[in-house]
């Protein structure tokens, strides 16, 4: 089969057919402006590793319970190639997947799915409300207090970073850099 490379239309068409809420939406451009920003900085296929962060939770609001194996089943519908489609499933490697991160792209995405939430809520308690003028230090500073962001898995953070071989302050510098890109479209700028 000669399946064609998804644009990034595309996957915004699939995105905002199987999801209609802001926050969620918001997420997905952050994910995808961080996973953008670490291409470029590794030399990669931006357009590519955009593309599986705007789609990586597809299916969470209308099937939570069924989290990445609706999303499989649904790009599989759409024809997408089969690198595209393990890459977004292996983010929910050992939550809803048992697909393990193998590829530089599959690490980075399932490591700054988490932080991406962690850093948005460092920057909603900041005066500015915005990722233009956030450290990774303060939110390392957020970190230890688990009580803040409490939805947001640490583990999953630092099993990323250890899997990248990634210091956390660079980790977390490097995501908010790419969430800086996209800081208009998801509210914080």
């Amino acid at each position: 089969m000669n399946q064609e490379i998804p644009t990034r239309e595309d996957a915004w068409r699939l995105l905002n057919a199987y999801n209609k809420s802001e926050s969620l939406i918001k997420h997905a451009l952050a994910v995808e402006g961080v996973m953008r920003y670490f291409a470029r900085k590794l030399g990669e296929d931006e357009g590519m590793w955009g593309v599986v962060g705007l789609v990586h939770d597809l299916d969470y609001e209308q099937f939570p319970e069924q989290h990445c194996k609706k999303t499989e089943e649904i790009l599989k519908e759409n024809e997408w190639p089969e690198d595209y489609i393990r890459a977004v499933i292996s983010h929910g490697w050992g939550i809803c997947s048992d697909v393990e991160p193998k590829t530089q792209l599959e690490k980075i995405l399932y490591t700054i799915d988490e932080l991406t939430g962690l850093v948005v809520t460092s920057a909603l308690v900041r005066p500015s409300k915005s990722v233009m003028d956030i450290t990774a230090k303060s939110v390392k500073k957020k970190w230890k207090d688990k009580r803040f962001a409490a939805g947001v898995d640490r583990s999953i953070i630092e099993k990323g970073a250890g899997m990248l071989g990634m210091d956390l302050s660079e980790l977390i510098t490097d995501t908010i850099m790419g969430m800086r890109d996209v800081a208009e479209q998801i509210g914080l700028k």
